[in-house]
């Protein structure tokens, strides 16, 4: 699974609990997995940086995408792991389920999407670049990959580099794997940070090359 990642030990993404993930999410979770603070900052996020009227790919979401309510976007494609949670999520146009750490290929065509968004699930991803070089491959050029993340998670599901790690080594790991992916540029923004009140959250970008 390090193909990719050849710096990477073999065991970097084992997960404790290495039951099939489709099992794990079978019962709906109709939760925040991040505090209200944390998700004003997601959306303050997206609303400066997704395109208005463009399409979006919300990959690995559920019942909430946390796009700002304001903005209308062309259509918003959602990908997770439960049907009934993608079901009710109002800003879905469309929705599909796909175990990605199966089956990484995107049922989408190339240079079709505006922007991507991945909040706060990019830990539960055991080939992360075989994914993220899918979402370079759907989005059109000059358009933005947004990975946010906390230090929350289930622990079972994280991948033993991602629970390793800290805030700042998150970042530096996803940095890795975008730039792995193929995309040109790669930025990191603190968006609350570790030490005060709530959950911190980072958010890393990667663009893709213009045309």
């Amino acid at each position: 699974m390090t193909q990719n990642l050849p710096e990477l030990p073999p065991e970097a993404f084992a997960k404790p609990d290495r039951h099939p993930d489709p099992l794990f999410y079978a019962q709906p979770r109709l939760v925040a997995h991040i505090d209200a603070a944390a998700i004003a900052a997601v959306t303050d996020l997206y609303r400066a940086v997704v395109p208005a009227g463009g399409i979006v790919l919300d990959l690995m979401s559920s019942w909430i995408s946390h796009l700002p309510d304001e903005v209308a976007y062309g259509s918003v494609i959602g990908h997770g792991m439960n049907a009934a949670e993608l079901a009710v999520n109002p800003r879905l146009a469309r929705h599909f389920v796909q175990d990605l750490n199966t089956e990484p290929r995107l049922p989408l065509d190339a240079a079709s999407v505006d922007a991507a968004l991945l909040c706060v699930s990019v830990q539960y991803l055991q080939r992360p670049v075989d994914v993220l070089s899918e979402v370079a491959r759907i989005l059109r050029p000059g358009a933005p990959v947004i990975i946010s993340f906390s230090n929350r998670c289930f622990p079972t599901k994280a991948v033993a580099i991602w629970s390793a790690l800290d805030g700042e080594g998150h970042a530096q790991l996803v940095s890795l794997y975008l730039q792995r992916a193929g995309f040109p540029r790669v930025e990191t923004r603190v968006l609350k940070r570790a030490g005060g009140s709530g959950d911190p959250l980072t958010a890393v970008i990667g663009w893709t090359g213009s045309a």
